[in-house]
């Protein structure tokens, strides 16, 4: 092999490397540092027969935020902590202006509809009628706006699946 190639390819390793431990700390640091909040669901079927059992899922804010959209494709829902309950305030174009008792939600819209968090939850086969109980579901937001979604809880805020 040439020296350029190897070194081209050497070089796209430690960039794809590279992005990856980048990214995976940015999840980490959310998971760690990230304000929690429950944001109610929409019921949703959780099955799929190619995929294995999952749920997708659908959050109340989304629904109303749809509601203000306008033509926009990005941008931010703005909600507030309700008793660790994620309530929704308005959708803004630009994180600013916002009261120090609000939280960013990035949102995108596609095809499927508008997007604030994870849209699918995967889950161990068998647990579809545990998961089906599913109300609110956990998601950890950084101060940008980026969320993760860490669990899913019941009507009663206790966590379904591992304890």
């Amino acid at each position: 092999m040439k020296p350029v190639k190897r070194a081209l390819i050497g070089l796209n390793l430690v960039l794809v490397l590279g992005y990856t431990l980048y990214y995976v700390r940015a999840k980490e640091t959310i998971l760690a540092d990230g304000h929690r909040l429950l944001f109610e669901l929409a019921p949703v079927d959780p099955r799929s027969l190619i995929q294995g059992d999952y749920m997708q899922l659908d959050y109340a804010v989304s629904r109303q935020a749809r509601r203000q959209l306008n033509e926009r494709k990005t941008g931010y829902v703005v909600v507030t902590d309700s008793a660790g309950l994620a309530r929704y305030v308005r959708v803004q174009s630009a994180p600013e202006p916002r009261a120090a008792d609000e939280y960013l939600v990035n949102f995108t819209v596609d095809d499927w509809g508008l997007n604030v968090g994870a849209g699918d939850y995967f889950f161990q086969e068998g647990l579809a009628d545990t998961f089906a109980r599913a109300r609110y579901g956990e998601l950890r937001l950084d101060g940008d706006g980026n969320t993760l979604l860490t669990g899913l809880y019941d009507g009663e805020r206790r966590r379904l699946g591992r304890q």
